[in-house]
């Protein structure tokens, strides 16, 4: 018999690697780097899977950075002649994942989104399970991509907040903050045993 499969999505913008919006895709790297993957790049984004053992037995993680295509066109007026060249965005991060959830043939009850919270003080996790996109738009883009489907779990890496949002957001984590989110700093322990708690509820029905 198989064992329990996963979706751990991390969310971030490409162009803008290790800032604050991009704590998600960090995340994915910290989390590969504590299980001994390697991320490879596939048409989607970055994925790799590994079988890990937890207290109630093997599962089987996937874990993934979504990204989209070098081009996206975009309607502009009456045509869609308009090209732009983006690498990956938050905000149109929904359908990368929502593939990736299909491919790995996972129902989104068993998918874990961790991503960037403005709400939440610094350097603090706190899980979600199901429910609205909570004002962040990389989650609405996957709740929109699944057709409105929002019953899966999150994990909401506190940012803190500034009077300057967009700078703050897409400024470089600090140094401090870098090193709490490392593979040996207390940030990644948080994730993991958050982590950890998601998947064993789930295995317990």
């Amino acid at each position: 018999m198989a064992n329990p499969h996963f979706l751990v999505a991390g969310l971030g913008n490409m162009t803008h690697p290790r800032t604050r919006h991009s704590i998600g895709h960090l995340m994915i790297d910290v989390l590969a780097a504590r299980l001994g993957a390697s991320l490879s790049s596939e048409r989607l984004g970055f994925c790799a899977t590994r079988t890990v053992q937890l207290e109630q037995g093997a599962v089987t993680l996937t874990l993934f950075k979504p990204s989209m295509p070098r081009t996206v066109g975009v309607q502009a007026s009456h045509s869609y002649s308009r090209v732009i060249h983006l690498g990956a965005l938050m905000n149109i991060s929904g359908r990368p994942v929502a593939e990736k959830l299909r491919a790995t043939a996972v129902k989104p009850t068993s998918m874990i989104v961790i991503h960037d919270s403005l709400d939440h003080r610094m350097c603090t996790v706190y899980p979600k399970a199901g429910g609205s996109a909570g004002g962040h738009n990389g989650v609405r883009s996957i709740i929109t991509a699944l057709g409105n489907i929002n019953d899966f779990h999150r994990l909401r890496l506190g940012i803190g907040r500034d009077e300057n949002i967009v700078e703050y957001v897409l400024g470089p984590l600090s140094a401090q903050e870098l090193e709490h989110w490392s593979v040996t700093g207390p940030g990644s322990d948080l994730v993991w045993n958050a982590l950890s708690k998601i998947i064993q509820k789930s295995l317990k029905g």
